[in-house]
């Protein structure tokens, strides 16, 4: 070969890489140690990071009714709200004297719009502070909602009182904030401590005392106020006054002067020091009332290298604590992200010795140590690159290594297989090598971002479920790509090395010519004979398998494997919240010694704190109650959960209960979920009462219930204003002494150390439990006087809705239940949308009954993805226009896609697999890894009819030349995928992908060039020549093909 021709030869990226041995070695080298750093160096979570586009803003008016809250507070606020940029919907719940309203951001809005969205609802919300009632509280803003514990301790102790158990936890939190690491350490269900003053109204009124006079005298006790300074000419000597409350003993000390007399409080009122009463929470750990401490983990870190250090800061805080003080952790996500990561790289290294296996089974030892080095070269590169852009190590992106380890292999696959191919025909080895990448390179290009653009829907679906995806797209996509890179590259460089060079180098010798190969070229060429039979039969078989995915069970996200346990408690609105803690302490005591458990965590007035980052965290609520109830394993949990419901329904038949798993994926909630909304409450209330009996008829349903509960006893005063203006009393007036008297009325602060105790003056205990003890409260007037509240109002017992929810500022009432284990909500909820038809049809203008909950996340999830289809085709077409430059045989290689979808289905029935939200995007990415095969086939059918080969034969040939490499990828990523399919969360996933690519590509091999014979069979060649048409077969069965090689 001279210089000349040397010179134009087209560059080739194999046949330099085998001239330039000493850069490729160095390359490798520099790839191994860079993929083994950035794998210990990665990030490890357990679950992707995603936006909470939640924002809670709570209010609160003591003394305020429903409609005053709403009126005066909700309304201003929510309107304010709407005003929000990105805005999806506002919700509501009012009770009275208190409100919480959560604001819900798009599901495509980025993270730094979020944070701008929560800085406008600040800046709106505090635009309107003046028009808000005198006496609100707030509004408080929580925008930090998605905040996840990696770690949660109790603190508990017998003989240890609330106080003492939290200053334990400062003490603890203050060497937890030292911890690398630790962004937050947050201290949660300690009780504020409070002195109370219990003095009877009626006690007050005969020393002609007010409450005014009370806090008075405590603030002219207690105030800080400054008491100067001497300047001595050289230094200034500043004075301090002392005497300030410290102490119960002090206030009782205090004395009240009016009309002459001096009191001393302690002889008309108890004063007493104690915890806030009625609490608004509390927390417990197996049985004893404890005090919680969560850690925040800072971005950028290791969770589990920060889970060791917390732990190790722990162990010294525990060396000082005294006997009897006991520290449990309640969770661990480090040791939960060990135990995953651990999990799944177990099943990554099952997955590489299946593919290793299958290489080196099928095509030999030495090309299967070729691919054997190729493949752990990929992944070091597709972890260094990950390192680089901040990708962790979690659920999604670790199976979409997986996923990938099937997809990777293929490109070096086809590579190895053109050699040993062109090795055994004669070519010497970098021959061999030049020709696989002259003749594959593009087209496998051309696959790659095919595959790649596959998964485009899955990393641009804009929506709180696509982001949780997302690095599925891009681990994917970085692989394939890095992949592709490294079979063009590295492989023909390996196989230069460790491919045996034939003692027959010169001479052709046809590898095709065996009894497998005739069989599969007559099969082949049957179908391309009757290549209208079968297109028929396969568009019969197609729209067969769309038919029967409504056979297939439907859901959202799986549920986790993990082994807590959710028990929700609702008692009847209105309940004392000291009832509530009574009966979730008499299910403790019935769970207790049960040998299946391992702790139980009580949360008393409010759900758990976010350990779980998919958590369906429930806010604050006096009538509720959640436990938290940790297995010891999973088939335990599964044992605790038919324990829980049985006790629950004997034991506790009054409370509405709900038992469940942990759920993957954006939180939904109760499994059956429809909202009713329209403008007025009686009408609302009538709709959600039909929908509520067509829940209870369903017999799947259980715990059928709406969130607006029962109506709750009230008492409402009739003041009777002619007779109040005539002594001097006030509704303004009456309503303060009731609240102070019978709640209980915040006089003043004092302060120890870091706390701040409030003082607080209420009624005596006995009289504050009796309803008849409100006629009898006395009231000051205006001429200095008192008069007992029967004189000026009558007590008329009333039923007053408990509570109120508003979507979008509508009365809204949304009707739940559950389902037993196994039912997918998805079919349930969709069947009885689909039943209401009719009671939907008859809705007055502006009312409506919607989908909530699992349902409606997954439509809009679902939604999301298919916004982006048009795309993800839009590239795939212009890449095969690219690679093909023939718009007929890229539609051609399109409709080869969705066969998949045939294969999917049925292994999806076969297997019982729901077909969520995952297995959906399996499917989606069966579209490009499918059509990666059926582009490289075209692909070689051209070549052959350009370098002369007679169209028929080149249509049969191509498919059989090709069918050992295309199903050898095909296994390789079936059997990639065994490993996962066993997990729950990506079981579905796997078992529609094995299902598509198997059924596909066998079809693929047979439909294809049915499909080419049909539609191009009988063009002409370039050079002139005319073809003879597929019939040509018939008597062309034995001939050998002649590829020619390529012009070197």
């Amino acid at each position: 070969m001279t210089t000349d021709s040397t010179e134009k030869r087209p560059f080739n990226l194999s046949r330099w890489a085998i001239g330039h041995p000493s850069i490729a070695r160095f390359l490798f080298g520099l790839i191994i140690l860079a993929g083994a750093l950035g794998l210990m160096r990665m990030g490890q979570k357990e679950d992707p990071d995603f936006t909470f586009r939640v924002m809670v803003v709570q209010a609160v008016w003591p003394g305020a009714s429903i409609q005053e809250m709403e009126d005066q507070v909700v309304n201003k606020i929510e309107r304010k709200l709407q005003e929000t940029p990105h805005l999806d919907f506002v919700r509501s719940y009012t009770r009275a004297g208190s409100a919480i309203i959560t604001l819900q951001v798009k599901g495509d809005t980025n993270a730094e719009q979020v944070k701008d969205a929560f800085y406008q609802v600040r800046k709106k919300v505090g635009d309107i502070a003046s028009d808000l009632p005198q006496g609100l509280l707030g509004p408080y803003f929580n925008d930090e909602f998605g905040d996840t514990f990696i770690t949660l301790h109790s603190i508990s102790g017998n003989g240890y009182s609330y106080p003492e158990l939290k200053k334990f936890a400062i003490q603890a939190r203050d060497m937890l904030l030292t911890t690398p690491g630790v962004e937050k350490a947050v201290i949660i269900g300690d009780q504020p401590e409070k002195i109370y003053i219990d003095v009877s109204s009626k006690a007050l009124a005969e020393r002609g005392l007010t409450l005014t006079d009370l806090q008075n005298a405590i603030k002219g006790q207690n105030n800080v106020d400054p008491a100067g300074s001497v300047d001595t000419g050289q230094r200034s000597v500043r004075i301090s006054v002392e005497g300030d409350v410290t102490r119960a003993a002090d206030i009782r000390e205090l004395r009240l002067r009016a009309g002459g007399q001096v009191t001393r409080l302690g002889d008309i009122a108890t004063v007493s020091s104690g915890l806030e009463d009625p609490f608004q929470r509390k927390y417990r750990f197996n049985g004893h009332e404890s005090v919680q401490l969560g850690v925040v983990m800072a971005k950028g870190f290791n969770v589990t290298d920060v889970g060791k250090d917390v732990e190790a800061t722990y162990q010294r805080f525990e060396e000082g604590l005294p006997y009897g003080v006991a520290v449990d952790q309640i969770s661990d996500q480090p040791e939960v992200v060990r135990d995953a990561v651990k999990e799944f790289m177990e099943a990554l290294g099952e997955a590489l010795l299946i593919v290793l296996a299958v290489s080196l089974l099928s095509i030999g030892w030495r090309s299967g140590l070729v691919i054997a080095i190729a493949i752990p070269l990929v992944l070091a590169a597709t972890f260094a690159i990950m390192y680089e852009l901040g990708i962790d190590l979690q659920r999604i992106s670790l199976g979409a290594l997986i996923i990938a380890l099937g997809l990777l292999v293929d490109d070096a696959m086809i590579v190895v297989e053109m050699m040993e191919r062109k090795l055994e025909e004669g070519l010497v080895k970098i021959e061999a090598a030049s020709f696989a990448y002259s003749s594959t390179a593009f087209p496998m290009l051309t696959g790659t971002l095919i595959t790649t653009a596959g998964f485009i829907p899955v990393g641009f679906a804009a929506s709180t479920a696509g982001e949780y995806v997302r690095t599925l797209f891009y681990v994917v996509g970085i692989a394939l790509v890095v992949s592709w890179f490294v079979a063009v590259y590295f492989t023909p460089w390996l196989g230069h090395m460790i491919l045996k060079q034939r003692k027959h180098a010169g001479s052709h010798h046809d590898v095709f010519d065996t009894r497998f190969y005739r069989r599969l070229r007559a099969t082949v060429g049957w179908a391309v004979r009757h290549r209208i039979i079968v297109l028929v039969m396969t568009l019969v078989t197609f729209a067969t398998s769309l038919w029967a995915f409504q056979f297939i069970p439907q859901n959202f996200f799986p549920q986790s494997s993990r082994p807590e346990i959710l028990v929700d408690l609702w008692l009847p609105e209105g309940t004392s919240i000291k009832e509530v803690e009574t009966q979730a302490k008499a299910l403790e005591g019935k769970m207790m010694d049960d040998p299946d458990k391992r702790f139980i965590a009580t949360y008393i007035g409010e759900g758990a704190p976010r350990f779980f980052l998919p958590l369906d965290q429930q806010l604050r609520n006096p009538n509720f109650a959640q436990l938290l109830v940790m297995a010891k394993d999973e088939p335990a949990r599964e044992r605790l959960i038919v324990k829980l419901r049985t006790i629950l329904a004997e034991d506790f038949p009054s409370i509405r209960s709900k038992v469940d798993r942990l759920f993957l994926g954006p939180p939904t909630g109760w499994p059956v979920q429809m909202r009713v909304m329209g403008p007025d409450r009686q009408e609302v209330r009538r709709i959600a009462d039909e929908v509520k009996a067509k829940f209870h008829a369903n017999p799947l349903l259980g715990a059928v219930h709406d969130d607006w509960l029962e109506p709750v006893p009230a008492m409402k005063l009739v003041i009777d204003q002619d007779r109040a203006r005539a002594l001097g009393v006030t509704s303004q007036r009456i309503r303060q002494m009731l609240q102070a008297t019978m709640s209980g009325a915040p006089l003043d602060d004092f302060r120890d150390g870091e706390e701040t105790v409030s003082i607080v003056a209420r009624e005596p205990d006995a009289s504050r439990k009796l309803l008849s003890s409100v006629d009898s409260v006395y009231i000051p007037t205006d001429f200095g006087g008192f008069v007992p509240l029967s004189q000026v109002a009558k007590v008329v017992p009333v039923l007053e809705q408990g509570i109120e929810w508003r979507r979008d500022r509508l009365p809204t009432i949304t009707v739940r239940g559950t389902l037993p284990d196994g039912v997918q909500s998805n079919d349930v909820v969709t069947k009885m949308y689909n039943d209401m038809k009719d009671l939907r049809a008859g809705l007055a203008p502006g009312y409506k009954v919607e989908i909530q909950g699992g349902a409606e996340d997954s439509a809009e999830s679902q939604a999301s993805i298919a916004a982006k289809a048009p795309i993800m085709l839009a590239i795939i077409v212009v890449l095969l226009m690219i690679q093909l430059q023939h718009f007929g045989k890229a539609m051609l290689v399109l409709a080869t896609g969705p066969l998949g979808i045939i294969g999917a289905a049925a292994a999806l029935l076969i297997s019982g697999a729901p077909f969520g939200f995952v297995a959906i995007l399996g499917v989606i990415a069966l579209l490009g890894i499918i059509m990666r095969n059926s582009i490289i086939l075209v692909d070689q059918i051209d070549q052959d009819i350009a370098a002369g080969m007679e169209r028929s034969e080149a249509i049969i040939g191509a498919a059989v030349r090709r069918f050992r490499p295309i199903m050898l990828t095909a296994l390789t990523a079936v059997l990639a995928l065994i490993p996962i399919s066993r997990a729950v969360f990506w079981g579905p996933l796997a078992y529609a992908m094995m299902g598509g690519i198997l059924v596909a590509t066998v079809l693929t091999i047979l439909v294809l060039p049915a499909g080419y014979a049909l539609f191009f069979g009988r063009e002409r060649r370039k050079a002139g020549v005319e073809d003879k048409g597929p019939e040509s077969e018939l008597t062309q069965n034995n001939e050998k093909p002649e590829l020619a090689l390529a012009a070197e």
